[in-house]
């Protein structure tokens, strides 16, 4: 598993049931833990990590309460089984 499929991954297995997370905050994590490189520049592989879990069905994707079959814009994440 790569950085950013594991720094979503667990960053969803941190929160409650049902809550989501921003793609920045893995960014932010693999910034992080590369220390402290831009989260900016890990945003692209961040996405890309999301859209195979997307494909993979174990995430999904939402905007303001709305579900998204695909990343477009602004998103959140959340665990499949807990839309």
């Amino acid at each position: 598993m790569d950085a950013a499929t594991a720094a979503v991954i667990a960053l969803l297995a941190e929160r409650r049931s049902g809550e989501s997370i921003c793609p920045s905050e893995a960014a932010r994590r693999i910034a992080a833990e590369a220390s402290g490189a831009d989260w900016r520049a890990a945003m692209p592989i961040i996405h890309a990590a999301v859209d195979q879990l997307v494909d993979q069905n174990c995430i999904s994707l939402s905007w303001k309460g709305q579900s998204l079959p695909a990343r477009s814009g602004p998103y959140r994440i959340v665990q499949a089984n807990d839309k």
